[in-house]
């Protein structure tokens, strides 16, 4: 069953106090926070009022303290306007780096109820006596990232006799007591909140279902927002050169686009627009060098780096953002065929450069060569910043915890780390240099587009840096972390929508005017 769960602000004090609403609400579940101790806020313990004391004794019974992650879930006492009462613990010894604090925390409540349609959150943490606003939105976020699911394709329904606990609507009300500064704040995490949703559905789409041509048309609907989509077809890209693009998708009978989405968020400004890339390979066989089977099913999110540019551009045009920013995608699906590409032939990108393909499964950086070059050569953008489920060789060095970052410019990478470290979304900056390089020198073309076994995350981010110029780049290699990433607090969901948090970070804090 797809379930639709709804957030909306209110003002603590409509809570009323000792179960006495200061107007009729139906409270539903009612979530109260406690920290060390069983600490309780002013204005929940307030709220609880004669109850106060019989929570204490349940949850001492319950060995119940406060400690982050833990809840006491009860009927709710008599006196407490409510049907069930659930307490969530809110300390934690060491609180996350940035942000993450209350967005994780969002994400655990969330994970705590199960049936209930009316969800009250008294959004009152013990300690903290004024709560910046910013604070209840990062939650109110987290809320809306733990709801997630996708269950489209789903067809199986509950018999008549059977019990679905899972309602079908779900309406939860953060109460808060700064409520117009919270209402203002939430504005960016909501656009921010349907990027990321956007984006996770993309990359949890099957592949018969979003091939390059669908994956241009749902790019198309961001016109709505005001945003302006270009579609290339591949006889715009052969007539531009793309040599490159072309032949990753040469073996498939569906055909490669690239989109160019434009948001002008400063209208009349001279400022040079800032520039996102996404690698966007529908589904990756590997073409003629082609995968084991065994989880190939998974290549069906070798887009993540696209969808996430995707549900930037969303969520910068759904916020109005004040900056002007490109995203731009390759959509190519890299298939077995007659006409596919081989290992030994020499392609020609649009920069006049030649490319000797070794592995026909090292096909991204060919899509982001030829996507690179044609925005830095005709939006001379302020910066590049492309994402690409690159190498496996980046989960090796990393892991699933940390996406590899490669950049001619340590101003932008620094700015990236910092925003990483903000939003969760975390970056470790790897080594380049000349002697990586070296690497992708070919005997009978300008480069191969493989460097052999050693480096291989930093040779293709070698390979890459060749179509840039002098413009500040930085390449995100999120193999580990756009798909199939470890569940947490704030997704559940296969595709993750990573880097749409850490992206819009970066523009909020450094390029809007």
């Amino acid at each position: 069953m797809t379930q639709t769960v709804e957030t909306d602000f209110i003002a603590l004090g409509d809570l009323g106090s000792g179960g006495k609403r200061a107007r009729a609400r139906n409270l539903g579940t009612l979530v109260v926070f406690a920290g060390d101790d069983l600490a309780f806020g002013d204005a929940t313990r307030a709220l609880l009022g004669d109850s106060l004391d019989l929570v204490q004794r349940a949850a001492k019974v319950a060995k119940f303290k406060g400690a982050a992650g833990s809840s006491l879930d009860l009927l709710a006492p008599t006196g407490v306007q409510a049907d069930r009462l659930l307490v969530v613990g809110s300390h934690a010894k060491k609180k996350p780096e940035g942000e993450a604090e209350y967005l994780n925390l969002g994400g655990q409540t969330m994970g705590k109820i199960s049936g209930a349609e009316v969800i009250t959150v008294a959004f009152d943490l013990p300690g903290e006596t004024a709560h910046p606003a910013g604070a209840a939105a990062d939650f109110m976020l987290g809320v809306r990232l733990r709801s997630y699911k996708f269950d489209l394709y789903k067809t199986k329904k509950k018999k008549p006799d059977e019990d679905d606990s899972t309602p079908a609507k779900v309406k939860v009300s953060i109460a808060v007591a700064n409520l117009a500064e919270v209402r203002r704040e939430a504005k960016h995490r909501e656009a921010l909140a349907d990027g990321i949703v956007k984006a996770r559905s993309l990359v949890n789409e099957p592949a018969n279902v979003l091939y390059p041509v669908e994956f241009a048309a749902r790019a198309k609907e961001l016109e709505k927002l005001g945003v302006d989509v270009d579609i290339l077809d591949v006889k715009a890209m052969q007539k531009l050169g793309m040599g490159a693009l072309l032949g990753v998708g040469q073996g498939s009978v569906r055909e490669s686009r690239m989109v160019v989405m434009r948001w002008n968020g400063q209208k009349g400004s001279k400022a040079k627009p800032v520039a996102f890339i996404g690698k966007g390979v529908t589904f990756d066989t590997g073409g003629i060098s082609i995968k084991p089977a065994a989880g190939m099913e998974d290549m069906k999110g070798d887009m993540a780096g696209a969808a996430c540019v995707v549900g930037l551009m969303h969520a910068l045009a759904a916020r109005k953002a004040k900056v002007n920013a490109i995203g731009a995608i390759g959509l190519v699906e890299n298939m077995p065929d007659g006409n596919a590409q081989r290992p030994g032939d020499i392609v020609k990108t649009m920069s006049g450069q030649t490319v000797e393909v070794i592995n026909t499964d090292a096909e991204g950086r060919l899509v982001l060569a030829d996507v690179l070059w044609y925005i830095q050569d005709k939006y001379k953008p302020e910066f590049m910043v492309n994402l690409a489920t690159l190498t496996g060789a980046i989960l090796v060095a990393l892991g699933k915890e940390y996406a590899g970052l490669f950049s001619n410019n340590d101003e932008l990478s620094g700015r990236l780390t910092t925003a990483g470290t903000a939003t969760g979304e975390k970056l470790w900056r790897m080594p380049m240099g000349p002697a990586y390089d070296k690497m992708i020198d070919s005997q009978f073309a300008d480069m191969k587009n493989v460097g052999g076994r050693n480096a291989g995350s930093i040779t293709a981010a070698q390979f890459l840096q060749r179509f840039v110029n002098d413009v500040p780049w930085a390449h995100l290699d999120i193999a580990g972390t756009g798909m199939a990433s470890p569940s947490g607090d704030i997704n559940q969901s296969w595709g993750s929508g990573w880097g749409v948090r850490l992206l819009d970070r970066l523009v909020s804090d450094h390029y809007e005017s």
